[in-house]
């Protein structure tokens, strides 16, 4: 008599091996869309298959292909990240410029009022001194 149910164990293998494409697909899909390189050894730890389970899938085709494609063309993250930085790099120089400006425009503020104070100062001597006169003539 044959123990458990031949079907039920090969239906079980199917939906296992199904469910493991699955996972491959959509992780070679996400490595794809980021533009991150594609191996085999990565694909398999993203997507937890084993190594060996892709080179025996059906999408061995695909993962070659887009391997090769990868290694003709620069990887489009290193033109983003020069983008990025050549971006960045502006901005830096734009606001540089700018806290300059600023500088400027804030030390020419400041001698202008420092020298307002120093005329205030001296028109408040001024008229104390008038005051200390006026005060002594009255006085005597």
């Amino acid at each position: 008599m044959a123990r458990g149910n031949p079907e039920n164990l090969r239906a079980a293998a199917q939906r296992k091996h199904q469910a493991a494409v699955a996972r491959a697909t959509a992780a070679l899909d996400a490595l794809d869309r980021d533009g991150s390189g594609i191996t085999f050894r990565g694909l398999a730890r993203a997507a937890d298959v084993s190594v060996d389970f892709l080179y025996r899938s059906p999408l061995r085709e695909r993962i070659e292909q887009l391997r090769a494609e990868r290694h003709s063309a620069p990887p489009p993250s290193r033109s983003v990240e020069l983008s990025t930085a050549l971006t960045q790099s502006n901005v830096v120089r734009a606001l540089t410029a700018q806290i300059t400006e600023l500088r400027q425009r804030h030390r020419a503020e400041t001698e202008r009022l420092q020298a307002a104070l120093a005329a205030a100062h001296g028109e408040n001597l001024e008229l104390r001194r008038q005051l200390g006169r006026s005060h002594r003539t009255t006085a005597t």
